[in-house]
């Protein structure tokens, strides 16, 4: 398909044949800039982001991906220093970024709030996360971290841990994981378990799901331990996030009954859930994550900009 001008607001936009697609094209540019160190497919871009949240990885992964690739990159990392604090509409911040920017990549606490700025920019718009609904991008650098890790994503049984609720990673992770052949293990505490329709939606899809409080009776069956942090940002109650905290931490008593070959996987930022102890060990995945950015990145900026001559 034509990828010059798309959007990528949700990962319930792409089908299978186009997550192997970006990977596919992540992986040439990850060998390209091996070769090469840097880029000029983008060269006289310009990259706008927006970021109404705060970012570290997102935010310096867009940027440094748009860098490699040749381009330009302009905008803020909080609206407190823009005309939002004047009551600028979203519509109308996005209408006036266009004009000095070729994609925009959007994060906004309001669910569908990337889904608005696509529908009235005249310009490519990638979602960095919209409240608790998506994270497209971050799923995408995941699914690609564990192809590079394991040579393949069917066949894998794949563990998500802590805040399944509010957690827009894990809602859009397990959405993608249905297009593949493995069995998917939602370990939370009662009050964080998966929603509900998204449970269904997996089970009709023909994805094998448990449901589980139980992370050490879950840890030998899995290839992959995908972990989150349990968001506090996210709780409307203080009262019910208070009942959740410090519900799970992976450390190395953890980790003795696991496979040899498990994966430790985290988006990022953690607090305790994973001890820095297993920042040593074979397990560990989530710095190499990190780095999966740049490349997905890469390759999402290049293909909805139509640089990249694919």
């Amino acid at each position: 398909m034509d990828w010059k001008g798309r959007d990528v607001i949700s990962i319930r936009d792409f089908s299978k044949e186009d997550i192997e697609f970006v990977l596919k094209v992540a992986e040439r540019l990850e060998e390209e800039l091996n070769e090469k160190g840097s880029l000029d497919y983008a060269r006289g871009k310009i990259l706008a982001t927006l970021f109404f949240e705060p970012s570290t990885r997102t935010r310096l992964s867009f940027e440094s991906a748009m860098h490699r690739l040749g381009g330009s990159v302009i905008g803020f990392s909080s609206a407190s220093s823009t005309s939002v604090k004047k009551g600028e509409s979203l519509a109308d911040t996005i209408k006036t970024v266009e004009q000095y920017s070729d994609v925009i990549v959007i994060r906004h606490p309001m669910e569908g709030a990337a889904r608005l700025a696509a529908e009235v920019a005249g310009i490519p718009v990638i979602n960095a996360g919209d409240g608790s609904n998506q994270h497209p991008t971050q799923t995408l650098l995941d699914l690609y971290t564990i192809k590079k890790a394991f040579g393949k994503i069917d066949g894998l049984t794949i563990g998500l841990l802590g805040d399944l609720k509010y957690g827009r990673t894990v809602h859009s992770l397990a959405e993608a994981l249905a297009f593949y052949d493995v069995e998917l293990y939602l370990i939370s505490p009662e009050l964080l378990r998966m929603p509900k329709h998204i449970v269904d939606e997996l089970r009709e899809r023909g994805v094998k799901v448990y449901e589980t409080t139980d992370l050490e009776g879950a840890i030998p069956k899995l290839d992959v331990l995908y972990v989150t942090r349990i968001q506090r940002e996210r709780f409307p109650d203080e009262e019910e996030y208070l009942k959740v905290k410090g519900s799970y931490q992976v450390n190395l008593e953890v980790l003795k009954n696991a496979k040899e070959t498990l994966k430790v996987m985290h988006p990022l930022p953690r607090v305790d859930e994973i001890h820095p102890e297993v920042d040593k060990t074979k397990h560990a995945l989530y710095f190499r994550q990190v780095f999966s950015g740049v490349p997905v990145r890469m390759a999402l900026l290049g293909l909805t900009l139509g640089v990249l001559g694919v």
